[in-house]
């Protein structure tokens, strides 16, 4: 129950972080990278509908064929986020109308499209969610086709970017460009951000002490391998385990403070899958 709650509430905030994001500063500045909402942006310059509204119908639409499509677990996976995107860009429209952007400093409003839905976003991966749009074009493609889907993505992206160029200025189209250069880059770093863990290689003569901290203390697991120093020839053996940040600091004081001779080697990783970590 209460990893489900956990998991709800992030799906929650991080949405409503990416929607923060889109609204006040990617439709005010009329941005076209990012998928749905980019091409949003461009049908709002032809159309009577806004792209609030555009990205609504277009998320709703998407996961009714995804509903059909993929099948009820991809719905429930994405259903919330989708919904919950799409009616908070069309709320806030109604709620807050825009005529011009917040301020008068572009790459300052550019900073903000990028990061507030690149951080909901890479929440959102790190859950195994999604807030539907192309996301879904991506999933069906993916299981119907042989397609690479990150470069039709991408392709997709570039298209609506310099699209960018011609439907609003140069200065526009520029901006969108350098948003959708910074995009992807800043989702991966965010994402491995968050997974980052300390793992660690303990060295020395008695591991006893060190393991009965990790085991007490910090509560987590390690692994023990007999080596043997190649100078002297004497046994050593080597400590294997993977911490959190803070566990890392607490397992290297008491390793400074109780242990003497201990050789450590520790190293930053985002990718564990076993138990505690990501399940397999």
């Amino acid at each position: 129950m209460k990893g489900h709650l956990k998991n709800f509430t992030l799906l929650t905030v991080s949405t409503l972080i990416m929607a923060v994001g889109i609204y006040f500063f990617k439709f005010a500045n009329n941005f076209t990278f990012g998928g749905i909402t980019g091409f949003a942006v461009l049908v709002a310059k032809f159309t009577p509908l806004s792209a609030s509204d555009f990205s609504f119908i277009a998320n709703m639409l998407l996961l009714i064929i995804g509903l059909f499509v993929l099948g009820k677990k991809f719905a429930a996976q994405t259903s919330y986020s989708s919904i919950l995107l799409s009616v908070t860009l069309s709320g806030l429209e109604r709620i807050y109308p825009m005529s011009h952007p917040l301020t008068n400093e572009p790459l300052l409003e550019l900073i903000f499209a990028i990061v507030l839905p690149a951080i909901g976003s890479a929440i959102l991966f790190n859950i195994g969610a999604s807030s539907g749009g192309t996301d879904v074009i991506a999933m069906i493609l993916k299981k119907y086709t042989s397609v690479d889907i990150g470069k039709g993505l991408l392709a997709s992206d570039i298209l609506f970017t310099i699209a960018g160029f011609f439907v609003f200025d140069i200065k526009t189209g520029l901006y969108s460009l350098l948003g959708l250069t910074m995009r992807s880059t800043l989702i991966d770093s965010l994402i491995e951000s968050l997974n980052r863990s300390k793992y660690f290689h303990v060295v020395c003569s008695e591991p006893e002490p060190i393991c009965e901290f990790i085991k007490n203390d910090l509560k987590r697991g390690a692994t023990i391998v007999l080596a043997q120093g190649a100078f002297t020839g004497d046994d050593k053996y080597i400590i294997l385990t993977v911490l959190s940040p803070n566990e890392a600091i607490k397992l290297r004081n008491f390793i400074k403070a109780h242990t003497t001779g201990a050789f450590l080697l520790i190293s930053n990783t985002s990718e564990i899958i076993g138990k505690g970590f990501h399940s397999v």
